[in-house]
């Protein structure tokens, strides 16, 4: 199955007030061009964004945080990007910090099916305020849910036609656990190459967990 299509039919199913992973964390394996098609469809709004740092500066994210276009951020680290650290102060936008590790497990736990995870990280700080605690051989947890997003935006360095990805060091970050978290999950590619053309064990991602694929340098 094709499923190479074009950046404007890829985020044509994102819709008002969905919430929306996108991968990558500071520069290393954003899928920008891919949001960047995003931030064009200027009808789309009330997202919630589920990203490690909500984009640096100049970024499409952050373009897009400018716009007013997230009602709520999920994310671990905001020390960052100016924008969202205006708009939480201001009460502008919806926000929750998340420990990083825990940011990407919570992901991971959706993409597997289970209901959450038990974390000692957080206990006895303010991230353990309103979760429940749970002690298993005397050493308390936060019970941490699952986090899932109705679209993943994601970047790899190859894929093929068929949604298989190959993703090169730092780029793997959140990108990989996104694809098997969302209900439509759209890769972007360097390069698109024919079905047989990537070596099974170089996948990073399989493309039974990729809806779509769009290639970085086309033009929107």
């Amino acid at each position: 199955m094709n499923k190479v299509i074009s950046k404007r039919e890829a985020i044509a199913k994102v819709k008002d007030g969905m919430s929306l992973m996108v991968g990558g964390f500071n520069t290393g394996g954003d899928p920008n061009e891919l949001v960047e098609a995003l931030r064009t469809k200027t009808d789309v709004k009330g997202l919630t964004l589920i990203n490690i740092d909500a984009g640096v500066e100049g970024s499409p994210l952050t373009t897009m945080l400018e716009e007013r276009r997230f009602k709520k951020v999920i994310g671990s680290f905001f020390g960052a990007n100016k924008e969202i650290q205006k708009q939480a102060d201001g009460g502008l936008v919806e926000y929750e910090l998340c420990p990083q590790g825990t940011f990407a497990e919570r992901i991971r736990a959706a993409g597997a099916g289970l209901g959450g995870i038990l974390t000692p990280t957080g206990v006895g700080t303010v991230v353990e305020n309103g979760k429940q605690k749970i002690t298993i051989d005397g050493k308390e947890y936060l019970l941490e849910t699952a986090l899932s997003a109705d679209v993943a935006l994601i970047r790899a360095e190859v894929a093929d036609e068929s949604g298989n990805l190959v993703m090169v060091g730092n780029a793997r970050n959140t990108n990989t656990v996104m694809a098997m978290a969302a209900k439509y999950v759209v890769a972007q590619a360097n390069k698109i190459v024919k079905i047989g053309e990537i070596d099974p064990d170089d996948v990073t991602v399989a493309g039974i967990f990729v809806d779509a694929v769009v290639y970085a340098g086309e033009e929107i």
